[in-house]
């Protein structure tokens, strides 16, 4: 993934976060109404020790008497008030900046390029989704309301000390020069560490991620124990990054409050000296030693709310980074309304990104409309890569890709992926209905007759109709529940209801038993009637009818033409078909 966020200070960061605040502008002013009445009582309640004390206890004045308590009662009663509100406010507004920003990372990641995708564990890009996004959340509101109604009680209680004694409250502004260092050195102490944990936890979700989606695998191979230990590497390295956290989050702690009993000690020993001089009365004093003492609790959360806000920081780095990748490359313009099929490769060279050897090398061939042509040779010989190409999960480097004579490129994304269906090796099934697997992408209503059309072509029908539910029956995750050959079978209908003019098999028999591949070819030969074809084959049996056969060496054809010449020919073909029919007899 890019860097491009890692140079952003703490402040350009925050700010790009608090941007998503702004669509709750008038719930935020809400949550900051709150603050401030939380703030304003604090104040109060330690001006009211003065009287109390001087006017209650010490001369017992009977209006005195009367009136503070119900005073008392009213301001927790206000500071109830707009804790509630600032708090539920900031939270409500919290819930929904998880809400917009994982819709636009997920959105985001569907629409990012097949390399970054290649490039970056899915586990990890999950852990974002889950939880980097739940520290940035804290950050723009738990953060900012503890900073905001914290800050404010400061503000108010050393406005209050200002009033009984300048001079005294001047010299607490001592302790603040060193009290920003230490903040500011634990602040980068907190964005390094909390980074650390977040890497940390993408690796535990990637492993517990592959662990679970493979644990036929795994167990098939005795491996579970490997398993256990890669997990168990992972954990221990998360434990550490945490651990070494919780070590900064607990020295942040006790530092501050050093500085601060210092403070405390020098302003009661010159509060006494005061008092010896009668310059300060007992209500003046008890005053201004529970300001303070109100003080030091929001002190002391401030504090610790810059631990939260490098958490969030780091995590608005990691989601960001995801953010600012650069989408699809799109850059069509044109909209073909009527298809007819015809798809040319001329002078394909293509290298993945990150490699220097080729894998098409000037590779060139056409397809007439409803014609099927055939690519086949050894593994990496670039079949699938090729049929990747048309529909443009990658970008070739040289040449173009024509549909009816447009250069691919020049159409939009949309339009050219809704002129080809493709049925792969690997059948990605959603945990749905198969009535929803078959219909999946479409839009509006799901057409319930050509469902069931499309499944008696690819004999769904034949399986779907003795389950429990039916078509309404969940298949599971990856489509678990149904065999090899029902899962291709689905499949093959979803493309038949899609029903594009394009069709691409990208080894749609090659893990199929010989009963199931039964049923699935005679599907795939009602599915290819009247369309244009691009078949990768891997065994050679299922394309004996194709109009056009290409062999494929490193990237580039080495012979063409139909099933039986190049039999004829006993060239490399040949040598293929023989190998793969002793294959299947063995």
């Amino acid at each position: 993934m890019s860097k491009n966020n890692v140079t952003l200070n703490s402040v350009q960061l925050y700010k790009r976060l608090l941007m998503y605040t702004l669509p709750y502008k008038w719930v935020f002013v809400a949550a900051i109404f709150g603050m401030i009445l939380t703030a304003a009582v604090q104040p109060v309640l330690a001006a009211l020790m003065k009287p109390l004390l001087d006017a209650g206890f010490i001369d017992k004045d009977p209006e005195t008497i009367r009136q503070l308590p119900p005073m008392i009662v009213g301001l927790f009663l206000i500071s109830g008030f707009g804790q509630f509100t600032g708090q539920y406010a900031m939270g409500w507004i919290g819930r929904k900046i998880i809400f917009d920003i994982r819709n636009i990372v997920f959105s985001h990641i569907m629409s990012l390029p097949t390399v970054f995708h290649d490039n970056n564990a899915s586990g990890i890009l999950i852990s974002k989704v889950i939880y980097d996004i739940e520290q940035i959340a804290h950050a723009a509101t738990k953060a900012l309301f503890v900073f905001v109604k914290d800050s404010l009680t400061v503000v108010g209680l050393l406005a209050w000390m200002l009033y009984l004694n300048w001079q005294l409250t001047l010299g607490i502004f001592l302790v603040t020069p060193f009290l920003a260092m230490f903040v500011r050195f634990m602040s980068t102490r907190f964005r390094k560490t909390s980074r650390g944990v977040q890497k940390s936890m993408g690796g535990i979700s990637n492993v517990t991620q592959e662990a679970i989606e493979g644990h036929k695998i795994v167990k098939s191979f005795g491996a579970q124990s490997f398993e256990a230990e890669n997990f168990r590497v992972v954990n221990e390295k998360n434990r550490r990054q945490a651990t070494r956290r919780v070590a900064v989050a607990a020295i942040s702690t006790p530092v501050p409050e050093i500085l601060a009993s210092i403070m405390i000690s020098a302003v009661l020993y010159y509060s006494l000296r005061l008092s010896e001089q009668g310059q300060f009365s007992p209500g003046q004093f008890i005053s201004y030693f529970s300001a303070l003492g109100i003080m030091m609790n929001p002190a002391k959360r401030l504090t610790k709310v810059n631990e939260i806000i490098q958490q969030g920081l780091a995590a608005a780095e990691s989601v960001f980074q995801v953010i600012d990748e650069p989408l699809e490359n799109d850059g069509g313009s044109k909209v073909l309304e009527q298809v007819k099929g015809r798809v040319e490769y001329r002078n394909i060279c293509f290298t993945y990104p990150g490699h220097e050897d080729l894998v098409l090398d000037d590779l060139s061939f056409s397809i007439n409309p409803g014609q099927t042509v055939a690519l086949v040779g050894a593994s990496g010989s670039g079949k699938s890569t090729a049929a990747s190409l048309l529909p443009r999960f990658y970008n070739y480097d040289s040449g173009c890709i024509l549909l009816d004579d447009v250069d691919i490129r020049e159409l939009t994304l949309a339009n050219l992926r809704q002129q080809v269906s493709l049925v792969s090796q690997e059948i990605i099934l959603f945990n749905d209905t198969i009535t929803n697997n078959i219909a999946y992408g479409s839009t509006g209503k799901v057409d319930e007759d050509r469902v069931m059309k499309a499944s008696q072509a690819a004999h769904v029908d034949e399986f779907a109709k003795n389950l429990p539910n039916k078509y309404e029956t969940l298949v599971g995750e990856k489509g678990v529940r149904l065999s090899g050959g029902q899962r291709q079978r689905i499949a093959i209908a979803r493309a038949l209801y899609k029903n594009s003019p394009i069709l691409v098999l990208d080894e749609a028999t090659s893990a199929l038993d010989s009963e199931s591949e039964k049923y699935v070819q005679d599907a795939m030969q009602k599915l290819m009637k009247n369309k244009t074809t691009l078949i990768i084959a891997h065994r050679l049996s299922t394309i004996e009818s194709a109009n056009t056969i290409l062999v494929l060496d490193k990237g580039k054809v080495i012979e063409s033409g139909a099933h039986k010449v190049l039999l004829e020919q006993n060239g490399a073909y040949a040598k293929l078909y023989k190998n793969n029919f002793a294959g299947m007899l063995s």
